[in-house]
């Protein structure tokens, strides 16, 4: 009986050692996933700044190979008071032909739009919009990056006396600091 008992207690450790290794493991596979993730963002160029047009908006680019992912966040002060976010993901061409000291680019991409709009009677005062961006870029020697692009947006949630498709408002100009 007391062999039965030993053999019981002995499975029970060696589990209790198995469940911890297996802890131990999703931690460890954790932590290096994560310590890879900080590598490659570091490892890729960002830039920071603003753009204004028909809104004034915060913006961070994050370059991902030879593209880029552009994430805005800001409001539109035309025709409503319209707090949003956009992200678009732009594919980058060179313009080899203008180039000298910097560096010329075109790029174009689709995005998507969420915002909320405030001060009208609206049914649904949230907007869901998807588009595109097309724009030029101009990075100089130094860290400092300015573009004129244009972003056509088509609301498919909110408000529907706006589409955005051809205003003026969709064109801004971009001035951001790279690093």
């Amino acid at each position: 009986m007391r062999k039965h008992t030993n053999k019981v207690e002995s499975n029970k450790e060696l589990k209790k050692i198995i469940v911890k290794l297996i802890r131990m493991k999703k931690i460890l596979l954790g932590i290096a996933l994560l310590w890879s993730a900080v590598i490659i963002v570091n490892a890729q160029p960002r830039a920071i700044g603003g753009r204004l047009g028909g809104d004034i908006e915060f913006s961070y680019q994050h370059q991902l190979g030879k593209n880029m992912i552009d994430a805005t966040a800001g409001f539109w002060y035309i025709n409503y008071n319209f707090v949003g976010v956009t992200a678009v993901y732009d594919w980058i061409f060179p313009i080899s032909s203008w180039q000298h000291k910097g560096e010329w680019n075109w790029y174009a991409g689709p995005g998507v739009g969420l915002g909320v709009v405030f001060g009208k009677n609206i049914n649904i005062p949230v907007r869901l919009d998807i588009g595109g961006q097309i724009g030029v870029e101009y990075q100089f020697w130094f860290p400092l990056n300015l573009s004129l692009d244009y972003r056509p947006m088509i609301n498919l949630l909110g408000f529907k006396d706006d589409i955005w498709w051809g205003s003026f408002c969709s064109i801004a100009l971009g001035v951001r600091y790279r690093f």
